[in-house]
């Protein structure tokens, strides 16, 4: 059935504008993505309500809809705000009209109420061939409510109502309210990326900013803190998809770079750990694009944000691979970076994932002697990078959160009894810098990427009934580790925070 055979009476049609830049591409271009939004919308509100039609026209999308039923109205609002290639919508009653004085009795009938009192101004847009101006509409609509309003007369300049309509041919659309959009190209319409993601508030607006533009965002997370992390990020990944992108699949990508890690800090000086952990993230990450064939990388780096990404740095780091990396918040403060997590709902998400520090050095050099790196790389068991990639796990994005088991809650204490062992579980620079001494207490010092085999042997060591306490000076890594260790089943595991 053609849309001129639908015999429907739709109270609510929300008109759609495309994001400027889209408007400005060739007429072919502008047409293949205006029906790719079109698509994507139709996917999104598949199962809203019986009868709902989204249709395609060359400077507009509208939605008609049979129903004003406020839940309806909420749920395409939704849809609308955080869609990939928006400008904004419109909210609109539409009519068919045969004179300017049917659009008099349309604005008066949905305007007259509110205009008492206020100030206000008529705004029309018209398309399609007529016999008057929109100056001339705006004239006689104003004109009309003006005098059978109880108004506060006409202001042209900063109006407290301002009566928008819009005619197209011989229907009109009075506009009950407009709705910002999220601006961008539809999701699908640019290559796909592969975004390295921490969970924190940069990788987050990354990933979102490279939605935004149409790009089908994949995500890779390198696991250094335990199920406890991977479970936060994808939990951020998961949002970010269903929010912004859930008309494309896109996969979920875990690396156990815990191994990685060890290495790393066994065979590389402190002052250039940052550095070349990246440089090992990078490497693994290219295979997995290509082997996805994702043709470029995203990270949510800024410029001097940290010592490993002074201008100087970043350069060594991305040596080591051919792929193309985007970095779209290169240049970007750090508050803003998190109004823009507040913005698009993932603040708080991110504020409660843990910056995982404890494989940075104490003092980290932020212009690396790169053949000193290379040197040091040398000694580097690159099979244990080969085997991390090959553990690798690839979900689709809307299975990680169904297959995806929480943590138990593991006790923390703020003071210790008579038996209970501290494990020290942060970096052997810290443990150094600001050592932990009890008088009453054992304390051992286990690095963290050394924790989950020495507890092994620990245990068997061990006497029965002994309370482990893990601590690290910011509680982060204590708790997630001591929260792996219980969820393989160790018991007695709790976590020291003084």
């Amino acid at each position: 059935m053609t849309e001129k055979n639908i015999e429907v009476v739709f109270p609510l049609v929300f008109v759609v504008r495309l994001f400027p830049e889209i408007t400005i591409k060739s007429p072919s271009v502008r047409k293949r993505w205006t029906k790719h939004l079109v698509e994507n919308l139709r996917l999104l509100m598949r199962g809203i309500c019986p009868g709902l039609h989204v249709l395609q026209d060359w400077d507009r999308i509208e939605v008609r809809v049979p129903t004003d039923a406020p839940e309806v109205c909420e749920k395409i609002v939704d849809i609308l705000s955080r869609t990939p290639g928006i400008a904004h919508s419109l909210r609109t009653c539409s009519y068919d009209f045969e004179s300017m004085h049917d659009i008099y009795e349309r604005a008066y009938e949905h305007w007259g109420d509110q205009l008492t009192g206020k100030t206000f101004c008529v705004r029309v847009k018209r398309t399609g061939q007529h016999d008057y101006t929109s100056t001339d509409v705006e004239r006689y609509v104003g004109g009309g409510l003006n005098q059978h309003c109880n108004t506060a007369g006409v202001r042209l300049v900063n109006p407290e109502v301002t009566v928008n309509v819009e005619i197209k041919n011989q229907t009109c659309y009075v506009v009950a309210e407009k709705y910002p959009g999220l601006g961008g190209f539809p999701v699908g319409t640019q290559e796909s990326v592969l975004s390295l993601v921490s969970g924190g508030f940069d990788s987050t607006v990354a990933s979102y900013m490279m939605i935004k533009r149409g790009l089908k965002t994949h995500y890779c997370f390198f696991n250094l803190g335990g199920l406890a992390h991977e479970i936060g990020v994808k939990e951020i990944a998961f949002y970010l998809w269903q929010r912004f992108g859930s008309t494309h699949k896109v996969r979920f990508v875990t690396v156990p770079f815990d191994k990685v890690v060890a290495e790393i800090l066994t065979q590389i000086d402190p002052s250039n750990v940052g550095v070349v952990l990246k440089r090992m993230m990078l490497r693994a990450a290219e295979k997995l694009a290509k082997r996805g064939q994702i043709p470029a990388l995203v990270t949510g780096e800024a410029v001097a944000q940290v010592s490993s990404q002074t201008m100087h740095n970043l350069a060594v780091i991305d040596k080591v691979v051919d792929t193309m990396i985007f970095r779209p918040l290169v240049v970007t403060d750090k508050r803003d970076i998190i109004n823009m997590a507040r913005d698009i709902g993932a603040e708080e998400f991110s504020a409660n994932i843990p910056e995982y520090c404890g494989v940075i050095s104490v003092k980290p050099s932020s212009r690396v002697n790169e053949e000193h790196v290379i040197e040091q790389e040398a000694r580097f068991d690159f099979d244990i990078l080969d085997q991390a990639v090959e553990q690798s796990v690839m979900q689709p994005i809307d299975k990680v959160m169904a297959t995806q088991s929480s943590l138990p809650q593991v006790p923390q204490k703020d003071s210790l009894v008579a038996g209970d062992v501290v494990i020290d579980v942060r970096h052997p620079d810290e443990q150094s810098l600001k050592p932990l001494v009890l008088s009453d207490n054992q304390v051992l010092t286990i690095p963290f990427f050394k924790l989950s085999t020495a507890f092994v042997a620990l245990e068997k060591e061990g006497e029965k009934g002994r309370s482990y306490l893990l601590y690290c000076e910011k509680g982060v890594m204590s708790e997630l580790h001591a929260a792996q260790l219980a969820s393989e089943g160790y018991t007695d595991i709790c976590v020291y925070r003084p």
